[in-house]
């Protein structure tokens, strides 16, 4: 059985607060922590929102429901964006902190997504889209590329 990403995520952050007990944040802290929470918060919501205007499903877990291939937006910086942006809100969270020993829960959220979600996906993508979907692979990296930055920002 596997765990909604969200789910991880949520987990994550919870390891995190345990993690980092006692640590207190500085005003210079919350302030780099707010501008990461906010960029990873965008990106996540205009991935969502990106599937939604496709019509395909958001369910990480139903990826066989997955009408379309989005690949415009912030699909074209990373095909992972969702998973960039939960991860974003993780180092956040340990920044707002201060506690270097909480950014190993947001590590372990990557290598999670990493190692089994998005082989799953990216499994089924290949089975439905084939061609398609390899060439979308070859152009747009896992995570994201700093070189794939420039194009989402008209550069």
């Amino acid at each position: 059985m596997r765990v909604p990403p969200v789910g991880v995520a949520g987990a994550a952050a919870l390891v995190q607060i345990w993690l980092s007990r006692g640590a207190s944040g500085s005003t210079a802290s919350r302030l780099v922590a707010g501008g990461v929470a906010a960029l990873s918060a965008g990106v996540l919501l205009a991935s969502v929102g990106s599937f939604r205007r496709h019509d395909t499903s958001v369910n990480p877990l139903e990826v066989d429901r997955a009408a379309t291939l989005v690949h415009t937006g912030i699909f074209r910086v990373s095909r992972n964006p969702m998973y960039v942006g939960m991860a974003g809100l993780l180092v956040a969270q340990a920044i707002q902190r201060r506690s270097w020993v909480s950014m190993l829960p947001a590590a372990l959220f990557v290598a999670v997504m990493q190692r089994v979600q998005i082989p799953v996906e990216e499994k089924f993508l290949r089975e439905r889209f084939g061609p398609e979907f390899e060439l979308y692979l070859r152009g747009v990296p896992r995570w994201v590329d700093h070189r794939s930055v420039g194009p989402l920002l008209g550069r």
